[in-house]
């Protein structure tokens, strides 16, 4: 079941990145695909053979050609390529949000299980992970709650994302020019000129795009323990700050703006105007998450 999610989240993945592919190109080789999506040449091997057989590609020799450009209904449903944590961890946030959860709500495990059709092992393991960096806490009646974030504890985490998010911008222009993250990258830059233009109405939209539009520039650090490190990133700082509903649609707009002169910093492929953009965002997240947190600690 496991190497099936693996499989398919590779083959979507691939897909993704084909776009910025031309038509008739090599796309590369199996060594370049492997480490590019962090999975085994088995599973390069498997995915290129259902991207032949669906007549995407084509082998000419060792070269693999693109045929054609995937369409949407190439795609595995999302949820054929997500690990139960992972879509556990969606609904869990998306509960938080909906619910209007606040430090020190009583989480109800089976309450959860049933909501969300899933274990209630599935829900323990989770909360146990979470647990471990003291955002959640145990009762002896087998619920859990939610204690929030402290702000040395936001305080400590963010340094870790301040380094490794500039290491990742880093390495970001340091890609080859033929990278599909730079194609991957221009697309993220035209939707979020789309929700500039249509930010009045649709600036709530803006977190999912800001969760893409990081996990794009860490996972170009091919580092593993940075991209796995985002899982806990995406828990605090794409989640956590929108409960502050105060300003939202001003903080969102001036957010796409700095994403903005962010993408322009990497796209300049410039290092030093790279860094520069990535640290000013930081800043200002860092100010953002802070002053979210402080919100919390004044309400009743």
């Amino acid at each position: 079941m496991k190497t099936n999610t693996v499989f398919k989240r590779a083959h979507n993945q691939w897909l993704a990145r084909l776009g910025a592919c031309a038509i008739g190109s090599d796309i590369g080789s199996e060594p370049y695909w492997a480490e590019a999506l962090a999975v085994s040449r088995t599973t390069v091997r498997a995915v290129l053979a259902t991207l032949a057989g669906k007549g995407i590609l084509a082998h000419d020799g060792r070269r693999k050609v693109l045929l054609r450009r995937p369409v949407p209904t190439d795609l595995y449903p999302g949820l054929e390529t997500e690990q139960l944590g992972a879509i556990v961890e969606k609904r869990f946030m998306k509960w938080i949000l909906d619910g209007d959860c606040k430090p020190g709500q009583q989480i109800n495990g089976l309450e959860l299980a049933r909501q969300f059709g899933v274990s209630t092992s599935a829900i323990r393991d989770y909360l146990n992970r979470f647990s471990q960096f003291g955002l959640l806490e145990r009762r002896r009646n087998g619920s859990w709650a939610f204690k929030g974030f402290t702000s040395e504890f936001a305080e400590e985490l963010f340094e870790v994302r301040e380094m490794f998010e500039l290491r990742s911008a880093q390495r970001f222009v340091a890609l080859a020019s033929d990278d599909p993250a730079w194609g991957a990258l221009g697309r993220i830059k035209q939707e979020h000129l789309v929700l500039l233009d249509e930010a009045e109405s649709r600036f709530a939209d803006f977190s999912e795009l800001d969760e893409r539009f990081h996990r794009l520039i860490n996972d170009a650090s091919r580092n593993r323990f940075i991209v796995n490190f985002y899982d806990l990133i995406s828990m605090i700082f794409h989640y956590h700050y929108q409960w502050n509903k105060r300003d939202e649609k001003q903080r969102n707009i001036a957010a796409m703006r700095e994403h903005l002169i962010y993408i322009d910093g990497l796209q300049s492929r410039d290092r030093a105007r790279a860094t520069e953009s990535c640290r000013a965002h930081m800043t200002t997240a860092r100010a953002t998450l802070m002053s979210s947190i402080g919100e919390l600690g004044r309400k009743p």
